[in-house]
């Protein structure tokens, strides 16, 4: 597993102290502007208790929650956002989360239907030079523990039309993942009585997810 080397500065003392490997942690982002950024709490747990099981990334499956401003934001280099509603950073949090992507850390965002406008506009805020770029079926990140020939799977149907991944790159690497029209973290949690096998495809993306992060 690879962790960015801005963040070894935070994860290593804490991994010495405790005597243990360091344990990956995937971090729910708070957000202002009215959009339910809570929804599906079990979501994250669920996805860490599969990437325990399936994978020798070991992570914690409580799910820290932090907003941009938050001092504790840099001890979580991987960031999930996701809701239904609005979504608004203020002038401070659009500098820190900027810092945040540039140094080190990685955003995965959701769309749970309907905050697709207000995110396109918040991460233009963020990164006005770097634009959302769809993934090509051949990235690495559709391959990288499992195989997603054909890209991502769509694990609800909010749209018609297949689902898109879109990716912000600084210097070549991946900062920002979007995955539109597929609701990915839907299928991390038994709440909306997904098929089996939907439920397995939503866990094997999102293990691709995390397994890029770590390995990119």
């Amino acid at each position: 597993m690879r962790i960015p080397v801005a963040w070894l500065v935070i994860l290593l003392p804490a991994a010495m102290a405790l005597a243990q490997p360091a344990r990956f942690q995937i971090a729910r982002l708070k957000y202002s502007g009215g959009g339910d950024w809570y929804n599906d709490p079990d979501a994250v747990p669920n996805l860490c208790h599969e990437l325990n099981h399936r994978t020798n990334i070991r992570a914690g499956e409580d799910e820290p929650q932090v907003s941009l401003m938050d001092e504790e934001l840099y001890n979580y280099p991987f960031l999930f956002m996701t809701g239904h509603g609005n979504i608004r950073f203020t002038d401070e949090e659009v500098v820190r989360l900027r810092h945040f992507l540039e140094t080190g850390g990685f955003l995965y965002a959701d769309d749970d239907y309907g905050m697709n406008k207000a995110f396109r506009r918040e991460i233009a805020r963020v990164f006005p030079q770097n634009d959302l770029v769809e993934l090509p079926f051949d990235h690495p990140i559709y391959h990288e523990f499992y195989d997603f020939p054909k890209g991502l799977p769509k694990i609800h149907e909010h749209y018609k039309g297949p689902p898109k991944g879109y990716g912000i790159f600084i210097s070549g690497h991946m900062v920002v993942y979007y995955t539109y029209n597929t609701n990915i973290s839907d299928g991390w949690t038994p709440s909306h009585n997904d098929p089996a096998d939907i439920r397995e495809q939503a866990f094997r993306m999102g293990i691709n997810i995390v397994s890029y992060f770590l390995t990119h």
